[in-house]
């Protein structure tokens, strides 16, 4: 939790870049361990992404899972995706690039750490994981 997800065109980012953007993804998340965030860049090959059945290879589509921490209000949902798109515009928007982002609230009961089912959001083990800020055993 959260899972993120970019399928890009080949060769669109440097390694340098994935790390940035990696490092974007994750500060916009102040709630959580950051071990939690886990960003994956997906290479799409040249003339496997197409967009209204055109060819694209300036399209990012971003998948984002949450397992953990779900915003309640749309106000919250809202402003947690403007934060994002704005942590993403030097990679997209200010690329000319063209982007969808979608995020997704999965079923906590369904995930584990290492093994074994986190604790719940901000129970006293949660504070813990997020303090020692690695996934071990609570």
């Amino acid at each position: 939790m959260p899972f993120h997800r970019f399928y890009i065109p080949r060769d669109l980012y440097t390694a340098e870049e994935k790390q940035a953007i990696a490092a974007a993804v994750t500060a916009t998340y102040q709630r959580i361990p950051k071990f939690y965030v886990v960003v994956n860049f997906i290479n799409i090959e040249d003339g496997d992404f197409f967009v209204g059945g055109e060819k694209n290879n300036k399209f990012v589509r971003i998948v984002v899972h949450h397992l953990a921490f779900h915003w309640e209000s749309d106000e919250d949902k809202r402003a947690f995706m403007d934060r994002y798109e704005e942590a993403i515009t030097p990679w997209t928007k200010d690329r000319g690039l063209d982007w969808e982002l979608q995020v997704s609230n999965q079923d906590p009961v369904f995930w584990n750490e290492n093994g074994i089912q986190p604790p719940p959001f901000g129970s006293e083990a949660f504070q813990l994981w997020k303090s020692e800020n690695r996934p071990v055993p609570y």
